[in-house]
């Protein structure tokens, strides 16, 4: 979480770092700040509103340099508040902005307390400010190397000295940072979006690295196992950043346009893939696959829901049995590595910190054969798992992720299709029919959101109760609970999901005619099972919101809502039913009137743990 963008130029970069939180603003909207050199000084602006407002105090204060950072919070430590925002000052000669977390900050911050600096915040980051203060004796990187040996922890810093105008020196280890080289000018930034339209040229520094920014030059740097710097090499890739400030066009919120982006979201990502074969996942993948006999997946939030729902379609079709796992969760028990598995995280930034953590644990477990479902091909989760699936989602805005989970479905079930083939359980028959059934589903799509009118009724009743209940049965129990969360994301309804089967041991207590209850039903083998547990709904007083397929023979009626959907798809009927789900939280939280691209308390980048 948090956006960091910093550059050094012979020009004003003020507009550019401005422009660089706008970009990354998905990554916390908690506060903002920017700190320049000017005039022999550090000049700071520090904001709690979104980051347009902080333009235009930048503006109206004058604030001007070639050189400067900038950040966008989500708050760990510390309330969203002023003081607590970054960048943070010492002692008026070292300014510095920082993403992630600083384990060790209460010991680091006694011990400089004890040397008289005073904090002024309850953050761990001024705790880097004050000790690169500290260590500093005229040579800013070697102040910023030092103190990155004693930090404990994630984190991504930028950081300028008073006396040294014209030099920013950046530092990673388990958060991003990217470096972007121009013309006269260099830049940091989280994410190369931060940079589009100013520079192509990016440089992913990797764990450990140490990066001395001027204007025509740049320096990187790592520790050896003594904890000596030497100088590295670092390649450059031409990356060409979307910023995903696209036009909203006829569309109120990104979220609402990045729903109806689905079924384009979709064929691109199936676009070019002209049979099932290995080599959708990379070079060597057949070999990999003909090694493995058992998946875990590892994910967190949404992505943890796609990964569920691959489950069925893994231990069903392909006959492998398959373990899912919450990464923050994984990384920390005790589990029994087996050197046959294939190691699948699922990501849609590619940087997210617990799933890249869970990753590097399993193969330190000895697990060694990796393969990452992500949007973003230039990742560290792309760069560091064997084999990948890039989805072509395009950039999300919106905080609550749509299109990215749609897509994900549709790479999952592509794996699930190529294990099948190469463990011998799917003939080219089959695959045909399975590949032609997936070419169908945009257009499948464009029926569903031809139903966003009854869905605005739905809503409409939704936004005046405070909880809801999301029921559905075995390959679309996941979707229920993808659903519940996105309710609870944007609209701020308590909403919870539960296999429906589970409904009689325990769940059916909170069930009264206040608790509208979402049930997804389509047709399949547990629809007779599923009207049981609808019953028992009814039976109680409860309201039931029903998803269904047109041929569910579900009919409406006092107590029983139902939007039929135009048709029935089978073993990717959970990317149809997803959708309703998607539309009814959308228009839930916009009669509500919350901030529906910026859900309080969220980020869509999850960088720290």
């Amino acid at each position: 979480m948090c956006g960091i963008v910093a550059a050094v130029s012979a020009d004003n970069i003020v507009p550019i770092l401005v422009q660089g939180l706008q970009r990354l603003e998905y990554r916390g909207y908690d506060s903002c700040g920017v700190a320049v050199h000017q005039g022999g000084e550090l000049r700071r602006s520090r904001s709690t509103a979104r980051v347009a407002e902080l333009q235009a105090l930048v503006a109206s204060e004058g604030i001007a340099s070639g050189t400067g950072i900038a950040h966008t919070r989500w708050a760990t430590h510390g309330a969203p508040v002023v003081h607590n925002a970054h960048p943070h000052i010492s002692r008026g000669r070292v300014a510095l902005v920082h993403n992630g977390i600083i384990e060790n900050h209460e010991e680091l911050r006694a011990e400089l307390q004890a040397k008289g600096y005073v904090f002024e915040s309850q953050t761990d980051t001024e705790v880097i400010a004050h000790l690169i203060d500290h260590l500093y004796t005229g040579d800013l990187l070697e102040a910023v190397q030092q103190a990155t040996q004693r930090l404990t922890g994630a984190f991504a810093i930028a950081v300028m000295a008073r006396d040294e105008p014209q030099r920013v020196v950046g530092a990673r280890q388990g958060s991003p940072l990217v470096l972007g080289l121009g013309e006269g000018a260099n830049y940091l930034a989280s994410d190369a979006m931060a940079l589009a339209g100013v520079t192509e040229r990016i440089v992913y520094l990797e764990e450990g690295d140490v990066v001395d920014v001027q204007a025509g030059k740049h320096w990187v740097s790592a520790a050896d196992a003594g904890g000596s710097f030497r100088a590295v090499a670092r390649p450059e890739r031409h990356v060409q950043a979307h910023s995903g400030a696209a036009d909203l066009g006829p569309y109120r919120h990104y979220m609402q346009k990045e729903i109806f982006e689905q079924p384009r979201a979709l064929a691109d990502t199936l676009e070019g893939v002209a049979g099932i074969t290995p080599e959708l996942f990379g070079d060597g993948a057949y070999g990999v696959f003909k090694q493995i006999d058992r998946v875990l997946i590892l994910a967190c939030g949404t992505s943890y829901y796609a990964g569920s729902a691959a489950k069925y379609w893994l231990e069903a079709i392909a006959k492998i049995p398959t373990s899912v796992e919450i990464a923050s969760e994984y990384r920390y028990r005790a589990s029994v590595p087996d050197p046959r598995t294939l190691v699948v995280t699922i990501s849609q930034s590619g940087e997210t910190a617990d799933t890249l953590a869970a990753l590097r644990h399993a193969q330190k477990l000895g697990m060694p054969h990796s393969l990452t479902i992500c949007n973003v091909a230039t990742s560290a989760m792309v760069r560091e798992c064997e084999l990948a699936y890039i989805t072509r989602a395009g950039v999300e805005v919106g905080v609550a992720s749509t299109k990215a989970f749609t897509t994900q479905l549709a790479a999952l079930y592509l794996l699930t299709l190529t294990l099948a083939q190469v463990r011998g359980h799917l003939s080219d028959e089959q695959a045909d029919a399975h590949l032609k059934a997936m070419r169908h589903l945009p257009v499948a799509l464009q029926g569903v959101l031809a139903l966003e009118p009854q869905v605005i009724a739905w809503a409409e009743a939704f936004a005046r109760k405070d909880h809801a209940l999301f029921l559905g049965r075995g390959l679309h129990y996941p979707i229920a609970l993808e659903g519940a969360l996105k309710l609870k994301e944007i609209s701020y309804i308590h909403a919870e999901a539960y296999p429906a089967g589970e409904l009689k041991h325990g769940p059916l207590a909170l069930v009264t005619a206040d608790m509208p209850v979402v049930t997804v039903a389509p047709k399949d083998a547990l629809l007779e099972k599923l009207k049981s547990n609808m019953q028992e709904v009814r039976a109680r007083g409860g309201e039931l919101f029903v998803i269904a397929d047109a041929n569910t023979r579900i009919e409406p009626g006092e107590g029983m809502h139902v939007i039929r959907l135009p048709e029935n798809d089978g073993l990717l009927s959970p990317i149809l039913h997803t959708v309703p789900l998607q539309l009814l939280a959308y228009h839930t939280a916009v009669a509500r009137g919350t901030d529906v691209d910026k859900p309080r308390n969220l980020a869509k980048s999850v960088t720290v743990e």
